[in-house]
C-alpha cells in the first residue's frame, strides 16, 4: 500500500512539473503577430516577418511553427482583447506591426519578447525611462525621422507653384499619435528652413479624412505630403482620390504608399522592415535568449516613384529613383 501511494505521489509531482513548464515540452514554437488595422501597405510587413521565419526554418506549412495572426481592425477594444488573449496563450514571442500594436503589447506584456516593426524608435514613442532604458522585452526594428527631410525635399525639387506664391504643401496629422505629432513638428521646421508654407490640419479618425482633406484643398495647396501615421495609412485612398480629382500630387515617405498611388518617396521598404524584425524573432527562437538582440533601425530605404502618377502630373525622376 505504501508503495502504491508513493507511486501516485510521484506521478502527480511529475505531472505538475510537466504542466508548469509548457514551453519546454512544446513540439513547435508559437509566435503571435498583432496588426492594428487592415491595410495593403501594412500587410507587406507581416509577409516579410513570416518570410524571415520561413527562411530560418520556421515554416507554418511544414508544421515547424505556429503563427497566431490577429488584426484589431482599427478598434481599441479589439486590440485589448487580442493582447489579453496572447497574455494567456503560451506564445514564445510576439511580432507587432504599427505603433498602436507595439504600444498596446509592451504596456501589458512584460515576460514575452516583442519584435516591433512599422513604428518609430522608442525615444519617439515615449517608451524610454528617465534613465534612458527601454522595456527589457522590446526588440525589433524602429525608425527615426531623419529620412523625412529627404522625402519632404523631393516636393520642392519637382513641384512648381501654380502661381507666384511660395510653394504651399498640405498635410494632416493625428494629435493622439506621438509619432505623427513629432513628424508634423519636424516638417514645420523644415518648411520654414526651405522657405515653403506648410498647411496642416489635425485628423484623429480616418472617417473624417474626406472632410479634412477637402478643407486643405480649399486652401489652394500645391502638393500634399502623406505623413507616416496610422490614420493616413487607413485613409490613404480617400486622400489620394480627392487630391487626384483636384490635380494635386501626393508625396510621402512610405514606399508602400507610392505603390498605392503617391508620386514619390524616400523611405523604408515595408516588406524588408518586417523581414528585418522577423529575422530577430527567428534568432530568438533558435537561441532561446535575447542577450544578442537589440532594437535596430531600418536598414533598407529606397528612392522610388510611381510611374503612372508621375506621368499624370508630368514629373520626371532621375535614374537614382526606382520606378514602381
Amino acid at each position: 500500500m505504501d508503495y502504491n501511494r508513493f507511486l501516485v505521489l510521484l506521478l502527480l509531482v511529475l505531472g505538475f512539473t510537466s504542466c508548469s513548464n509548457p514551453k519546454k515540452n512544446k513540439a513547435i514554437p508559437t509566435v503571435g503577430f498583432i496588426e492594428a488595422f487592415e491595410d495593403a501597405t501594412i500587410a507587406d510587413a507581416r509577409k516579410g516577418f513570416v518570410d524571415a521565419l520561413t527562411a530560418a526554418g520556421y515554416d507554418e506549412t511544414k508544421g515547424t511553427v505556429r503563427i497566431l495572426y490577429k488584426n484589431a481592425q482599427g478598434d481599441m477594444n479589439t486590440m485589448n482583447q487580442i493582447v489579453s488573449y496572447l497574455q494567456t496563450t503560451d506564445v514564445d514571442c510576439i511580432g507587432t506591426s504599427t505603433t498602436l500594436s507595439t504600444l498596446s503589447a509592451v504596456q501589458r506584456i512584460k515576460d514575452v519578447p516583442i519584435f516591433m516593426c512599422v513604428t518609430a524608435v522608442p525615444e519617439i514613442l515615449g517608451l524610454k525611462t528617465k534613465d534612458k532604458e527601454t522595456p527589457k522585452n522590446l526588440f525589433g526594428v524602429g525608425e527615426d525621422l531623419n529620412y523625412i527631410d529627404t522625402s519632404f525635399a523631393i516636393i520642392q525639387q519637382v513641384v512648381q507653384p501654380k502661381s507666384r506664391h511660395k510653394l504651399r504643401i498640405g498635410m494632416i496629422y493625428n494629435q493622439a499619435e506621438q509619432q505623427s505629432v513629432t513628424a508634423y513638428k519636424r516638417l514645420d521646421g523644415l518648411a520654414k528652413r526651405y522657405g515653403v508654407e506648410l498647411v496642416a490640419l489635425p485628423l484623429n479618425t480616418s472617417a473624417d479624412a474626406q472632410l479634412v482633406v477637402r478643407g486643405l484643398l480649399n486652401r489652394k495647396i500645391d502638393a500634399f505630403f502623406a505623413n507616416p501615421d496610422n490614420t493616413v495609412f487607413a485613409a490613404f485612398e480617400t486622400i489620394l482620390n480627392n487630391c487626384n480629382t483636384n490635380n494635386i500630387p501626393v508625396f510621402t515617405s512610405e514606399i508602400g504608399l507610392v505603390k498605392r498611388g503617391a508620386v514619390a518617396a524616400y523611405g523604408a521598404d515595408i516588406y524588408q522592415w518586417g523581414y528585418q524584425a522577423g529575422t530577430q524573432a527567428a534568432l530568438f527562437l533558435k537561441q532561446h535568449q535575447t542577450n544578442a538582440l537589440k532594437i535596430e533601425k531600418v536598414k533598407v530605404r529606397k528612392r522610388v516613384y510611381n510611374g503612372v502618377a508621375a506621368t499624370r502630373f508630368g514629373f520626371n525622376f532621375p535614374a537614382t529613383f526606382e520606378r514602381l
